[in-house]
Formats: C-alpha cells, sequence, structure tokens
C-alpha cells in the first residue's frame, strides 16, 4: 500500500479539517498516522510524540499501587502536595540541580502542561500593564497555544539567529516595552535539543530581574545533556538553570520523560522562594490575597482540578527518593535516547537529511530525545505530506515557532532494530518519490 496516494492523503486531511499539514498539532497528527494506519494496514514510523520509550521507572509503581492498597483513592489529596512530596522534591533540586527551594514551594500540578497554563494565566494578572508572554522558539508546540486558549497575548522569537550575546540584544528588544509578565522556554529545547549556555542563562536572569519578569523554566529532559554526566547527586556538574541567576523563577520538573511515568500526568511547579512569597496587589484585589504561591495553589490549581492525583504524588515522591539516594540512576535509564537518536540521525543524513539546529554556539548539540532535521530546500507542508505517502507522522517546525524549515524528530518510538530496518526503507522510498 506505500507509497499512499496523494489524494488519500488529501482526503484523510481535509476529514480531519487540517488545511495545511505543517501547522497541525501533535495529537492532530497522531489522529492522522492512525487514520492511515486503518486505511493501508501498515504500521507508521512515528517521529511526531513524545511517548516514553522505557518502562515506568518500578519504585514508582510499587509505592503507587501500595498507597491505592492503603485505600487513598478516597481521600482528597492536599492541593499544595502531600509533605513527603514536597520534602524529598526539594532534596531532588538540591541534588541535581544545586538550587536552594523550600519544600512549601513545590506543589505538584497535573504534568507540567497544568503548571504552564496556570502559571501563564496568573504571570498575567500580576500587573495590569504587563498583560504578555515572551516564548524563546523553537518551543513545544502545546505551550504556544495555551496563551490562545486562555485569550492572553504573546510574543515568540526564534533563537536560531540569537546565540550568545545576541540574545541580550533581543530581549531588551521586547522586555523594555514594560508589557512582558513571563517569559518560558524549555532546556533541554523541545524540539531543537539545543542547551542554553551560562552565559545566555545568565543573560535571560538579568534581564528578567531588570524588567521584574518572570522565567518559566521547563525542564521535561532534566539532566539530559548527554555530553557531560549530570548523574551524581550533590556532585558537579549540575543541570543548568536561569535560577542561578535571578529570584524570578519558576522551574518545572516533570515525571513524564524523567521516570518515564507519563501515564500518571505528575510534575511539579518548584517556584523560587522570594516569588513565592512576593506580595501583589494585584492579585489581592481580584482573589483576596496577595502572595504568588498562596494564589497558584488556592486559586488557580484550585480551580483548574483541586489538586494531582493522590496515589501519583506517592509514586513520585519514592522515585524522587530513590534518585537522590542513588539507588535509581534515572540519567543512566534515558541515556538510550541519546543511542537512539544518534542512530536514526545517520539514517535520515544518509538519505540527504541535515541537522537544522545543529549547534549550541560553537559545540553539536547533544544526542537526545529530539532533533530538527531538514531535506534539502523543500517546505513543511511538501516535506510533511510527502513523509506521510511513505508511512512515516512527524510535525513541522513551524509549529513551534521555529522560522526555519524542517521537522522535529522524536526517537522514543524507535526501540527495537526493526524499527530502525523501517525507517531506512521508508525514507528509500522518500528519496525515490
Amino acid at each position: 500500500m506505500l507509497p499512499i496516494s496523494k489524494e488519500t492523503i488529501s482526503r484523510v486531511l481535509r476529514e480531519a479539517d487540517i488545511a495545511d499539514v505543517s501547522r497541525a498539532s501533535i495529537r492532530q497528527n497522531v489522529v492522522v498516522g492512525m487514520e492511515l494506519e486503518r486505511i493501508t494496514g501498515e504500521s507508521f514510523i512515528h517521529l511526531e510524540q513524545g511517548v516514553p520509550g522505557i518502562s515506568a521507572c518500578q519504585i514508582g509503581i510499587d509505592a503507587q499501587k501500595k498507597a491505592l492498597d492503603d485505600g487513598i483513592a478516597s481521600v482528597y489529596p492536599i492541593i499544595s502536595g502531600l509533605p513527603v512530596l514536597k520534602e524529598n522534591a526539594s532534596e531532588f533540586v538540591k541534588a541535581f540541580i544545586d538550587v536552594d527551594i523550600a519544600p512549601k514551594g513545590i506543589v505538584p500540578t497535573v504534568g507540567s502542561m497544568q503548571a504552564s497554563f496556570n502559571l501563564v494565566l496568573e504571570c498575567s494578572q500580576l500587573d495590569p500593564k504587563k498583560d504578555t508572554i515572551l516564548y524563546i522558539c523553537p518551543g513545544f508546540s502545546a505551550h504556544g497555544r495555551q496563551p490562545d486558549v486562555l485569550g492572553i497575548k504573546n510574543e515568540i522569537f526564534d533563537i536560531y539567529e540569537y546565540r550568545s550575546g545576541k540574545l541580550r540584544e533581543k530581549l531588551e528588544s521586547f522586555m523594555s516595552k514594560g508589557n512582558i509578565a513571563a517569559i518560558l522556554y524549555s532546556n533541554p529545547n523541545n524540539p531543537a535539543w539545543i542547551c542554553l549556555t551560562e552565559e545566555e542563562l545568565q543573560i535571560i536572569g538579568e534581564c528578567a530581574t531588570k524588567y521584574d519578569v518572570i522565567v518559566l523554566e521547563d525542564m521535561a529532559y532534566l539532566c539530559m545533556d548527554f555530553r557531560k554526566d549530570l548523574s551524581v547527586p550533590f556532585q558537579p556538574p549540575f543541570q543548568s538553570t536561569v535560577a542561578r541567576y535571578t529570584d524570578n523563577y519558576v522551574i518545572m520538573l516533570s515525571a513524564s520523560k524523567i521516570f518515564s511515568y507519563a501515564g500518571e500526568r505528575v510534575a511539579l511547579a518548584c517556584i523560587s522562594d522570594k516569588l513565592f512569597k512576593r506580595e501583589y496587589p494585584a492579585l489581592r484585589k481580584r482573589y483576596g490575597m496577595g502572595t504568588f504561591g498562596d494564589n497558584f495553589i488556592l486559586n488557580y490549581l484550585y480551580c483548574a482540578s483541586s489538586g494531582t492525583s493522590h496515589s501519583a504524588q506517592y509514586a513520585l515522591a519514592a522515585m524522587l527518593k530513590a534518585a537522590v539516594d542513588g539507588q535509581y540512576d534515572f540519567v543512566g535509564q534515558v541515556r538510550r535516547y541519546a543511542e537512539w537518536s544518534q542512530r536514526s540521525r545517520e539514517i535520515l543524513e544518509r538519505h540527504g537529511f541535515h541537522l537544522v539546529y545543529d549547534k549550541d554556539i560553537d559545540q553539536t548539540i547533544s544526542d537526545g530525545f529530539f532533533y530538527t532535521a531538514g531535506y534539502k530546500d523543500m517546505d513543511n507542508k511538501e516535506l510533511l505530506e510527502r513523509l506521510l505517502r511513505c508511512g512515516i507522522t512527524a510535525i513541522g517546525l513551524n509549529s513551534t515557532g521555529s522560522g526555519q524549515k524542517g521537522i522535529r524528530v522524536c526517537v522514543s518510538r524507535l526501540v527495537k532494530e526493526s524499527d530502525f530496518e523501517t525507517l531506512d526503507r521508508r525514507l528509500a522510498l522518500f528519496e525515490s518519490l
């Protein structure tokens, strides 16, 4: 059945209400891939969705089962989080990021998606003059949709041309207007896998302090810059972070990729001690309480979900403690993604593809969970439709806020020898069209 006809691709996209596949969301692409699999009877190579390719941490599973057996399912969770989870998380942040955050400021959320959604909303209400969220792109495409859903103004820029010292001038051009409430980015980056340097993080931190902007730092892929060993708790090198350069920050940590615990939707919003206690008159006027942290917990999260899965909090608490105690090497577990990245990248390059975001200043990017690939000078729409014809799904870089031509490649579902062999065959077919 491969290659699939252009007419079939067009019909499936039309039925999914997708006018331009390069602008489709991750989940829309999943639906398209599933429908084409049904029509053709062929399994696709799925590069579009970041599903963990490693089994969930058994320590978490055991702790969650015990919590359920102990009857926790009938008890509402504390919205601010289990005390043991908050304490273990504070230790974990110190062990792997070398930052001190009091347990009070570490709050469980229903995945980092809920954390960013509510943080973006709260930040937009702190100061009537600051109504815009700034995104350093490329970035997780769903992050970019959140302000649209919330009706909040946003600005984006592609960091491709603004690395190192050029970043300060670019940030200043936005922040100096006085309307930026928060800045959001991921590090390591989804989708490009670039890692911001210490110089760049210092620039972001200094600009955030100067213009009183809150930095929302998504660390979904904590310690996955495999060019250095970040696996030993309480020993350098540590995960890089803007927290060393400003007090205006929230770090988002997710169990989804760190512990392959995506199905339970549990994450952490780690709010700096100073920001947690900071009083905002606009919040007090609106909600009757003024501090950032109390409002995040008792207004935003309360209205959103009334807390995070009780049993999943026990799972995360156990996994964090095991990592801190050296009983579970989560970095060693996820290092397999680097191997899958290197192998798949070699296959793509053999078939004429090239890395799009290829450098961190003067270093080649690390192999990891994602990378970006372009094909000659082909635009994103044509590239994605041609890949679909050959049984490969991906997302376009323009859907991530990038101005570059190419796709995001997620390697987490390339786990078997046969997966790489199929990828090789499908790309050979792609070249022949």
